[in-house]
């Protein structure tokens, strides 16, 4: 008979509340600075060109393309979830980090990372895009940078991995809580998909910017950075199903209706999502048939955690939505909180990610994948990927964190709905346009605005797509607006100040079989999958590496 252990509580200390909220300062500056860029690139499509304006700081379309890719893909993402995965950690283990110094280092060589990133492209050095492909060549520092960005993030995992050492030797019995467990989790399959990029920076780029050598591979180089580049999607997806797993049932007056569900869902996105790199290149003619197409069958099969996610979450609200009165095949999600701004931002976050969800299946298609390859399709899909499912609801995160951090009331809730309504709507408009352009062949990548050869069937999917990004900007601004009011603030009420919403389990989490529990076997798991599907491959083009591409910059 097993028994339940009731489980200690602990709150954040004023010193780790201030440590989270360096990382939420740096994330959601980046996300300002980088979401203004994007807008921009979507108000050229009707032929507004605002980045006259910013001349001589920002000199090209390209470069202020650069500029949104990397500070909202990589530095407010890396900065929030290395945050985020420190409140999780210590309030879901109930303790103190074992090494507080180590993060901290982790942080100050992110932030040194990013200066030196940064740099580099606002001097138009580095104008090569956030995927950075040679033969298009950046400065040194740029790839330094990144490189430093990388190598904080693992040194604050392995904080993060020591605390969790510690708490299971003090409970060799005890399940872990799922939020630590998860948190934990994502960051070694992070700490996994990163050797990908690190390897390529490290023995191809940097030395060639510093012109050690005078060439690259460039098919090489692509293989190592999708190596990182598919997994580095759900290093940004997982803390958003920490939350709409263990977080959001309670948020909606609910219970997470399987800890063993999401568990298994976790560990098996830890197996299945490094070894699928090659679907992205299904046009390199470097990459045999054969290897493409078992990483097409491996792409597929990570639809199976995402649909356990899709069940269990929806299976934990309409939990909730029913004890909230909801009756009726539907009547349960009229009962949810959606004047929550954080519920609705997560909820609508959900629902546009189901879309985002069934256009990867194309993405992952050989045959379809050749129809919207390098079309404005990609990134309409990876807007409802990470521009929405990520991000709406990290937004939905720090409207209860940044008040639970500076001890604040959230500014306005009734504000904060209209912005998360905003994101919604325009990123609806935008997505939406953006795929339909990817069908009819618009290229991404691309300013269209002015651009000679534009068929007149895109015209209104151009005006549709600056409309959408017109309203992401004000949504976004709307954003910046709540947050500085809120850590501006006055102090406020203990009893007004939200705590971390953590979701109980229908079932005792003691009961979680003790496998779906332990790090050794899923870790021996994921490690031989890749070695089987990335092996032999990276053995071939490593001995056969030809390093005839001389860097060209174009600027």
């Amino acid at each position: 008979m097993t028994i339940s252990i009731e489980r200690p509580t602990r709150e954040l200390t004023d010193a780790e509340k201030r440590f989270v909220g360096w990382h939420m300062l740096v994330a959601i500056i980046a996300l300002l600075v980088g979401s203004i860029f994007g807008p921009m690139q979507a108000l050229q499509y009707s032929n507004v060109d605002l980045y006259q304006y910013l001349e001589p700081v920002i000199r090209s379309y390209y470069q202020g393309l650069t500029l949104h890719g990397v500070l909202n893909a990589l530095v407010w993402t890396t900065f929030f979830i290395v945050g985020f995965t420190t409140l999780t950690t210590i309030k879901g283990l109930a303790r103190p980090l074992s090494y507080p110094k180590v993060n901290w280092a982790g942080f100050w060589v992110m932030v040194v990372g990013l200066v030196t990133t940064a740099v580099p492209i606002l001097l138009n050095q580095a104008t090569v895009l956030y995927t950075f492909y040679p033969p298009l060549q950046a400065s040194w520092a740029f790839y330094l940078g990144l490189t430093l960005v990388v190598v904080g993030s693992w040194v604050s995992g392995v904080g993060f991995f020591l605390t969790y050492r510690d708490w299971r030797r003090e409970n060799p019995a005890t399940r872990s809580p799922f939020i630590a467990f998860a948190g934990v989790l994502n960051m070694a399959m992070w700490q996994i998909a990163t050797l990908g990029v690190a390897v390529e920076i490290l023995t191809m780029l940097l030395p060639w910017s510093l012109g050690l050598i005078d060439a690259t591979d460039p098919e090489l180089a692509r293989t190592y950075f999708w190596f990182t580049g598919h997994p580095l999607v759900y290093f940004w997806l997982l803390p958003a199903y920490i939350s709409w797993y263990g977080m959001l049932p309670k948020q909606a007056g609910g219970k997470l209706f399987s800890d063993s569900l999401a568990r298994l869902a976790f560990w098996l996105f830890l197996i299945v999502s490094v070894p699928v790199g090659f679907h992205h290149q299904f046009v390199d003619p470097g990459v045999p048939t054969a290897w493409k197409w078992i990483h097409a069958t491996l792409t597929y099969s990570v639809f199976f955690p995402s649909m356990l996610t899709a069940f269990t979450v929806i299976a934990s609200l309409e939990y909730a939505g029913r004890r909230r009165g909801g009756t009726g095949l539907v009547g349960w999600i009229r009962a949810l909180p959606w004047k929550d701004p954080s519920v609705a931002a997560q909820l609508l976050a959900g629902i546009l990610f189901l879309f985002g969800g069934i256009g990867g299946l194309t993405n992952a298609s050989y045959n379809l994948n050749l129809i919207i390859h390098n079309t404005a399709w990609v990134p309409g899909h990876f807007h409802l990927t990470v521009a929405t499912a990520v991000t709406l609801s990290f937004m939905g995160i720090t409207y209860w964190l940044v008040p639970y951090i500076t001890g604040k009331q959230l500014v306005s809730p009734r504000l904060a709905l209209v912005q998360v309504w905003t994101w919604f709507v325009g990123m609806v408009i935008f997505s939406n346009a953006m795929h339909v352009l990817g069908l009819l062949g618009a290229p991404r990548r691309t300013p269209l605005g002015d651009a000679p050869y534009v068929p007149e069937e895109w015209n209104g999917h151009l005006l549709r797509t600056s409309i959408g990004g017109t309203i992401l900007l004000v949504s976004v601004l709307i954003y910046g607006w709540i947050m500085l009011r809120t850590a501006t603030g006055p102090k406020a009420d203990p009893e007004d100040v939200p705590g971390i919403p953590i979701a109980e389990s229908l079932r005792d989490p003691q009961l979680t079989p003790l496998w779906l529990d332990r790090f050794k076997p899923w870790l021996i798991a994921a490690g031989v999958l890749i070695v089987v599907a990335y092996g032999p491959q990276l053995w071939d083009q490593i001995t056969g590496i030809q390093l005839n591409a001389p860097g060209w910059t174009p600027w």
